[in-house]
């Protein structure tokens, strides 16, 4: 008896001290986070910023439906809800006959005559479209931020509004529809887009590379899939009636992207499944030797990782972060493709722009799953070069440099959204 209470009080003592070390650790963690000399300027900027507009930034006239995804919740903080929600009709006014959704709009007046790489909606008049049709992320992102839309302002009345002769709730569900019509393999059971890297929206076959045409190299990434699971997780919280139809899709996709697209072995996501084309780059090459961030971090968003692959996947990220001699986790990919491997000439040479270029954009989602996750210490650790940086530039920028300098358009408010919810995030989680 005398072993056995001797054990007890050994082990309540451990958890006692355990727990007590915890207290202590979380603790001057919090008082990290509240003396951080930079948070209050990057959310500062941000909010500056924000008030200026909702194109992504200085180099674009678009407002793009991905990026404006990634800040509708900074927009929230200088904007009225009827803005927000202003923003998200236009792209259902301007939604395709099969559903499809636009990348982004852009006022009539600014297309110059010559211009044709846009559509036009008669019951959106005001604005040109264009979709960069290679990425398969457009509908799934307009979904995600109707979501964010109603969670910040509790109006869920934008679903019953009418759009032409249906409610945003049923063009939802059309913009879903035509994923799984027009975007989906069912040999694999995912949806496919073309060959980019990574998140990225340029293919390697055309000098500009956005648009799908008989030269495309179909194939299957996790960054479209996670989108559309994010987006199906949405779509039935909002409209719990369709959990029927598409519960059982998610789970489907869910289940495939971890049979097809995870390599257990390597403990990492393959770059790509390639369809009836094959693969756009020579056969002599090992794409699977490349990590790709961006991807990773959106799988872990679609709940595809554990936490312990999550603390692998971190871990990993890091030793390439090191190995680059990047600055951030907001790295694209490692190792970049080699030089001449895309024809547009901004992804090369490497570490260039979606090659290799580091995006804050990416890096700071990685960031909020983190503290999501209970990574509280990493993630402050792992922010810091991307709030440093806003300091250092004076500003946000759409991308950085190997050796950290600035790139890309100026007033990038994808970046200044992502940081901005991270690091209230991270205020947040610190006083629990």
């Amino acid at each position: 008896m005398k072993k056995e209470f001797v054990a007890v009080f050994v082990l309540v003592m451990l958890m006692a001290c355990s727990s007590s070390v915890k207290k202590g650790a979380d603790k001057e963690l919090a008082g990290l986070v509240a003396q951080n000399e930079y948070f209050p300027l990057v959310k500062g900027k941000a909010l500056e910023i924000m008030k200026t507009g909702f194109n992504a930034g200085d180099g674009y006239r678009e407002v793009w439906i991905r990026d404006y995804n990634t800040f509708i919740e900074l927009a929230a903080q200088v904007f009225p809800k009827e803005e927000l929600k202003e923003n998200l009709l236009v792209f259902f006014r301007m939604q395709g006959d099969d559903g499809n959704i636009i990348d982004g709009f852009t006022p009539i007046g600014k297309i110059a005559e010559g211009e044709t790489d846009f559509s036009y909606s008669k019951l959106e008049p005001r604005y040109a479209a264009h979709k960069n049709s290679v990425e398969t992320d457009q509908e799934s992102s307009l979904i995600q931020a109707v979501y964010k839309y109603i969670k910040l302002t509790g109006d869920s009345s934008i679903l019953n509004d009418v759009v032409g002769d249906k409610t945003v709730a049923e063009r939802m569900e059309r913009a879903m529809d035509f994923l799984m019509q027009h975007r989906f393999n069912q040999q694999y059971g995912l949806v496919i887009g073309a060959t980019t890297a990574d998140w990225g929206d340029v293919q390697p076959e055309h000098g500009w590379g956005v648009d799908l045409d008989a030269n495309t190299h179909p194939a299957i990434d996790i960054y479209d899939n996670a989108m559309f699971i994010i987006a199906l997780n949405n779509l039935t919280e909002l409209l719990p009636a369709t959990k029927g139809k598409w519960d059982p899709i998610r789970e489907s996709i869910a289940q495939n992207s971890r049979k097809y697209l995870w390599d257990s072995a390597k403990q990492k996501f393959i770059p790509h499944i390639y369809l009836e084309k094959g693969s756009p780059f020579p056969a002599d090459f090992n794409e699977n030797e490349i990590y790709y961030f961006g991807g990773t971090a959106i799988a872990v968003e679609a709940g595809l990782l554990s936490k312990e692959e999550i603390k692998i996947s971190l871990d990993e990220m890091i030793k390439r972060v090191k190995q680059a001699g990047a600055p951030s986790i907001g790295l694209t990919l490692y190792p970049p493709y080699p030089e001449g491997f895309f024809a547009n000439k901004i992804m090369n040479p490497e570490y260039s722009y979606q090659n290799g270029g580091d995006w804050t954009w990416f890096g700071g989602r990685m960031i909020q799953e983190l503290i999501k996750n209970g990574f509280l210490q990493e993630a402050y650790e792992q922010i810091q070069p991307m709030v440093k940086r806003v300091k250092d530039n004076n500003g946000f920028y759409e991308w950085y440099s190997v050796d950290n300098k600035p790139r890309g358009s100026g007033t990038f408010r994808g970046e200044a959204g992502v940081l901005y919810s991270a690091i209230t995030m991270l205020e947040e989680a610190v006083k629990e």
